[in-house]
């Protein structure tokens, strides 16, 4: 578990619907007492969290310059990992790997949904990006239901050389786009398997994709050109699952 600072009304509103206990100090700008803020501090201290008010020099200080909206929170999230983790961990992985890459996914819903369909499917780790891209946020284990507690999270700094580091490892690397020839059913996921999926929007940079073994779409038969991020995750992980429990039957 780590200790992180988190500003403004939304992101300290869902520390409190995720786990309040992880709340350990909150400050907040003397000069606001409207209602949008008011009953977020009457739920604080309701709950007996220590609030300070302060000038907003110090909020500014605390936020990095960044807008606070006049509150600020110091919580426990769940840690994120390195690139030594990740390969300490496989070392020890003894069932056939499979990890989700997520290359520069920057919503937090997306990432939480993606970390709860990841635990439900029996994923070894999440692996992120460390610029442009969200952590561990209070949205995502919000979103995440648990999961940000269960799954491993590894953050690296060059996903190339990381998907690089994989594929000698044995891993297979498979990246979804639209633009693929092959679904996803025409590969043999019991095997060891990283599944790359890109960004909102934008999805895998080009470097990325140059790096995948295989590169495959799911099948669209209605009008709508793709699906959410998190729920074509969902789909790629179960298919997995049910190659692999095919596979031991």
């Amino acid at each position: 578990m780590k200790l992180s600072r988190i500003f403004g009304i939304h992101a300290v509103q869902a520390a409190l619907e995720y786990a309040p206990g992880k709340i350990q100090q909150v400050w907040v700008d003397s000069q606001r007492q409207d209602q949008r803020i008011k009953p977020l501090l009457d739920e604080l201290n309701s709950l007996g969290i220590n609030v300070e008010t302060c000038e907003r020099k110090k909020l500014d200080r605390f936020a990095d310059g960044k807008s606070h909206q006049g509150i600020v929170a110091s919580v426990t999230l769940p840690a994120e990992l390195t690139e030594a983790d990740l390969k300490n961990a496989l070392l020890y992985q003894e069932a056939t790997p499979l990890f989700l890459v997520l290359d520069h996914v920057q919503d937090p819903h997306n990432l939480g949904a993606c970390l709860r369909s990841a635990d439900a499917a029996g994923v070894n780790g999440i692996i992120i990006t460390k610029d442009n891209a969200v952590g561990i946020t209070p949205t995502v284990c919000k979103v995440a239901s648990g999961a940000a507690e269960t799954i491993p999270v590894y953050v690296v700094t060059n996903l190339v050389r990381t998907l690089r580091w994989l594929k000698e490892q044995n891993i297979w690397i498979v990246g979804a786009a639209g633009g693929a020839v092959q679904t996803f059913y025409a590969v043999d996921f019991t095997l060891p398997v990283a599944i790359v999926v890109g960004a909102e929007e934008k999805g895998l940079r080009r470097l990325t994709q140059e790096e995948c073994d295989f590169v495959v779409k799911l099948p669209m038969l209605g009008t709508v050109e793709s699906l959410n991020l998190s729920v074509a995750t969902g789909v790629l992980l179960y298919e997995v699952v049910r190659q692999r429990l095919a596979a031991n039957a």
